[in-house]
């Protein structure tokens, strides 16, 4: 898989975000409280200026209630095609962790469609997202160890596995090349 990174949709993250807090009837400054940021990053961030991490917007989004993809996932046609060297790839800042939004859920549907690449090394450790979130992961190559803080498995080539994602989680690379498919349901 191609790992060039595009810069992230800041445009589109500084809309969402903004009608986001808007929608919620929340202050900059209490948002900013609530996803444990400073209040300078998030006015940053809605003026289009900042580089957010992935960490950074699922903070957003959990102190939002809603889920990471509403922030970086602009409304889609009826048929739509998402070329594998046209992803936007948003990286972690404490692994060699690589997420790719394809499809985000609508308010009927609430489920994301995501390819992550990985590589052995520093884990991504994932915070706890919304509450009811479940994550499904199938490895689509290399070795993958996946789950819940304490309770992970190791996934091959095909293997599936899913799990709470409104806990602490952790995905690891065991081999180089390591790329999988993760369903993030929100109920």
């Amino acid at each position: 898989m191609n790992m060039s990174q595009p810069a992230p949709p800041l445009a589109a993250i500084a809309a969402a975000l903004r009608q986001e807090r808007e929608r919620a009837g929340i202050s900059l400054a209490e948002l900013a409280r609530r996803a444990g940021l400073a209040k300078s990053t998030l006015s940053q961030l809605e003026n289009g200026t900042g580089n957010p991490s992935i960490e950074t917007l699922w903070s957003l989004g959990v102190a939002l209630g809603i889920p990471f993809s509403r922030l970086v996932e602009p409304p889609s046609p009826a048929v739509r095609v998402v070329r594998a060297d046209e992803q936007t790839r948003l990286r972690a800042d404490r692994a060699d962790f690589t997420a790719s939004l394809l499809t985000a859920g609508s308010i009927h549907a609430r489920r994301d469609l995501y390819v992550m690449e990985l590589e052995p090394g520093q884990p991504r450790e994932a915070e706890a997202h919304i509450p009811g979130s479940i994550e499904h992961v199938v490895v689509a190559a290399g070795r993958l160890k996946a789950g819940p803080a304490g309770d992970t498995v190791e996934l091959d080539p095909g293997d599936y596995a899913s799990f709470p994602g409104d806990l602490p989680h952790h995905y690891e690379a065991l081999t180089p090349g390591t790329w999988a498919v993760l369903v993030m349901e929100h109920r």
